[in-house]
């Protein structure tokens, strides 16, 4: 018997290093897995998946000005983008205008600086909004950017009923991985049903939220950990939707995921069919839903931006294309691979281009696409999907412990789990255990030099000049009148889009209207956890 130690998953389970059809004993395919299509979804959510066609082709991208972002998005669409994915700056994510003094120093640097519907028009201009879905990554300030997107098409004479694509739109784990949150919890769940119930009536093909998982694993979430507090989270929204009158079957087709695809392949793929089988339990047997979509766990993968090294950038062109593969075997529907360049900056046009072609690789020059769900029956995929699906169940019933994933947030449970597990991988990178080429292994002694993408500081000089220029020119007794209407929604139980979607129109700016609810709801403080 060999003294080795036991290898040990991401998710700290242990792996075997051989598998047998005894790990498989008692394994009750029709209930595990179905046909794909099929409840519970584990195979893949469609019965056909990639041999009809495949997945949607996002890349990631803003930057700067709406302008720039605009040239970036005809250059990917015309090198075969099936799909747009939008980088805001941080002052937008935060429902802050250019020209505030929190945003000094931060505009355009991590994505494109969107303060009005002009900016809005240029981003999109000549893009088919018809034609192309757009995914926006965008939480807190969601509901207004999604109006702008909405006036914008209308403009061009697209319909809103036309309109597909996805708003971020998960405010919960803001709170636990990523800052970007501006009110508290449960008037953010308020906001965002208001988005669904909007969307179900103005914008039916739109996807309403993309519950996130991504931002927790980065921050050091393992697949387990990444999966169960996703889900969780998504319960939180779907009791608050049933809370406020919304019927489950109205909006839960519409529900979507967003997770992460390390270079742990075997794992990534396993983690993705269990967080299929679990959620489409969920939906069945705790919320009662009848209509086989609502119990599609849909989502969208992009390829493991923490994984990515400033040294011997070049290398993360492998670890993307294992991590996309990953993604791809594990049954997505739209993905987003990394540019190589992007542990140092912003994407250069020839890294975008890279990235791109290497989901064209994976879709038309593999056989992967040819057949549903190419793992299935493996002895460690199913054995890895079981022990993983265990482990979720496990997390959740944490959450549920603590009154659920708002008051598990509160009580900082989830930020907890996360961190610990962040030390762990750490103190593995910093001890040799854990393998990271060109970081502590295979070290180059003097590194290639690389000319990164730099954003222009007078960028945020304009913006401010732009939006002196609209509030000299628009009427702003009118606009007043419009953000005092959305104060008074905010107050009230009417649907805070329709006055927002006013406010706009008379000319409001994105931070104008996150403003006025703060002026009603305030902003979230969080508790420290140590």
């Amino acid at each position: 018997m060999s003294d080795a130690p036991v290898a040990r998953s991401e998710s700290d389970l242990p792996i075997q290093p051989v598998y047998s059809a005894a790990d498989l004993e008692g394994f009750d395919p029709e209930a595990k897995l179905g046909a794909p299509g099929s409840y519970p979804f584990t195979r893949g959510v469609y019965p056909t998946m990639y041999t009809g066609r495949p997945w949607t082709m996002r890349q990631y991208a803003g930057f700067g000005t709406a302008k720039e972002s605009n040239e970036r998005y005809h250059e990917l669409v015309n090198n075969g983008t099936g799909g747009l994915s939008v980088a805001f700056d941080l002052p937008t994510q935060m429902g802050y205008d250019s020209d505030a003094p929190l945003a000094s120093g931060e505009v355009g640097k991590v994505g494109v600086a969107i303060d009005s519907l002009d900016d809005m028009r240029v981003l999109f201009n000549g893009l088919p909004l018809d034609k192309i879905s757009t995914s926006m990554t965008i939480n807190a300030p969601a509901s207004t950017l999604l109006l702008m997107y909405q006036l914008v098409a209308e403009e061009q004479g697209v319909e809103a009923g036309k309109l597909t694509g996805t708003i971020q739109n998960d405010v919960l784990k803001e709170y636990i991985a990523r800052g970007t949150y501006i009110y508290p919890p449960k008037e953010s769940l308020r906001l965002i049903t208001d988005i669904f119930a909007y969307c179900h009536k103005e914008i039916p093909r739109w996807n309403t939220i993309s519950i996130s998982g991504y931002h927790m694993a980065e921050a050091g979430a393992t697949p387990a950990q990444e999966v169960a507090f996703t889900l969780a989270n998504a319960k939180e929204y779907v009791r608050a939707a049933v809370s406020a009158g919304l019927s489950v079957d109205d909006f839960a087709p519409r529900l979507a995921f967003f997770f992460v695809a390390r270079t742990t392949l075997i794992e990534e793929v396993a983690k993705f069919r269990a967080a299929r089988r679990v959620w489409a339990r969920v939906m069945k047997e705790e919320f009662g839903a009848q209509n086989p979509k609502s119990m599609m766990l849909r989502f969208h993968t992009q390829t493991a931006g923490v994984q990515l090294t400033a040294q011997q950038p070049e290398v993360n062109l492998i670890r993307v294309a294992l991590q996309g593969l990953g993604a791809v075997l594990g049954g997505t529907q739209s993905l987003h691979t990394n540019s190589f360049d992007e542990a140092i900056a912003l994407p250069t046009q020839k890294a975008a281009r890279l990235a791109l072609r290497t989901q064209q690789v994976i879709a038309y020059e593999t056989d992967v696409t040819k057949t549903v769900d190419p793992f299935a029956g493996s002895y460690v995929v199913e054995s890895m999907t079981d022990d993983l699906e265990a482990q979720i169940n496990d997390l959740m019933q944490a959450v549920e412990d603590k009154g659920g994933a708002v008051a598990a947030i509160e009580q900082g449970f989830q930020k907890s789990e996360i961190e610990r597990s962040a030390y762990r991988v750490a103190l593995e990178i910093d001890s040799g255990e854990r393998s990271v080429i060109g970081v502590n292994k295979y070290v180059m002694d003097v590194e290639e030099p690389y000319e990164p993408l730099r954003v222009d500081p007078q960028i945020e000089v304009d913006q401010c000049a732009h939006l002196a220029e609209l509030r000299s020119k628009r009427d702003n007794a009118a606009v007043e009148a419009a953000l005092e209407q959305v104060r008074e929604a905010a107050r009230g139980t009417d649907n805070l889009l329709y006055p927002m979607k006013d406010a706009i129109k008379a000319g409001a700016t994105g931070g104008e209207i996150s403003n006025a609810l703060r002026d009603v709801w305030g902003m979230y403080t969080p508790r420290e956890t140590f």
